[in-house]
């Protein structure tokens, strides 16, 4: 897919938002990220029902269409045998949902930390050992990953050496493991902890960057606001995007849904974006 320039943003949607978005979301065939089954317990309820909703919905959309996997209460790094076959079993049902609906992404989270990053030299081999249990995990949820063409991009969550990230998804050697920027964690790393700076971490990336989360911070805090409401410096962000030819979905990522288009706005107010 040709790179469009100025880039095309999309946005980070619940099932319910849907169709308050969907003129918008049509207008280019903007890319989507479905955020419906991020949480684990959806898949203890009739989730089959929702792919039909959300399919339903978006009717004869033909944009590029994600998921955010899930995430809450564990680890792709886990020791824990029992607990890695927890995560396999989300993610492939994860899978399941991104093949029922027709997604070609899904976001998982990056298993790295600060306290990791400070205490690296103290533990000798842990980097690679950490590799190697993420590898552990991912094994099978890569394999079905690529035989339903669906990329797995690895979210920065914590992570303060922007490369960390890059090098684990290098390390799977496939097209079906890249990576992803969420712009607000990433500017929380470098005011909270001392990371670099948002752009710094696009660079990091370059083309094995192929998902973004928009989202602005004051750097203290995941605030998850609309771009221009923090203190993230766009026109930096998307200088360092226009070097990437891998042509990464930018989707906004806010955490109040009614106001989507004021985020987006502000982005093409600064000619960065439409």
């Amino acid at each position: 897919m040709t790179r469009p320039n100025p880039p095309i943003l999309g946005a980070c949607l619940p099932t319910d938002a849907l169709e308050m978005y969907l003129p918008w979301i049509r207008e280019y065939d903007r890319d989507l990220e479905l955020q419906s089954f991020f949480d684990p317990a959806v898949f203890d309820s009739d989730w089959v029902d929702e792919t039909v909703r959300i399919k339903r919905i978006l009717g004869d959309y033909r944009g590029r269409l994600g998921v955010h996997g899930p995430f809450f209460g564990f680890k792709i790094d886990t020791h824990d045998r029992l607990v890695r076959e927890v995560v396999q079993k989300r993610f492939l049902e994860c899978l399941e949902a991104c093949e029922k609906v027709g997604a070609s992404q899904m976001v998982i989270h990056s298993p790295h930390t600060t306290w990791e990053y400070n205490n690296q030299a103290a533990m000798p081999g842990e980097r690679q050992k950490q590799v190697a249990r993420v590898h552990e995990t991912l094994r099978p949820v890569v394999q079905r990953a690529a035989e339903i063409g669906c990329v797995l991009v690895i979210e920065n969550i914590e992570d303060k050496d922007p490369s960390m990230r890059v090098d684990l998804a290098r390390s799977f050697d496939s097209p079906f493991v890249r990576v992803s920027i969420d712009t607000g964690h990433a500017h929380y790393a470098a005011v909270s902890t001392g990371a670099p700076t948002v752009d710094f971490y696009v660079l990091a990336a370059g083309d094995m960057l192929d998902h973004v989360h928009v989202q602005d911070s004051d750097g203290y805090a995941d605030r998850h606001w609309n771009p221009g409401e923090g203190t993230i410096t766009w026109p930096a962000v998307f200088a360092a995007l226009a070097t990437v030819t891998s042509n990464p979905r930018l989707v906004l990522e806010v955490r109040d849904k009614t106001a989507v288009l004021a985020g987006a706005q502000h982005l093409v107010d600064l000619g960065l974006a439409v």
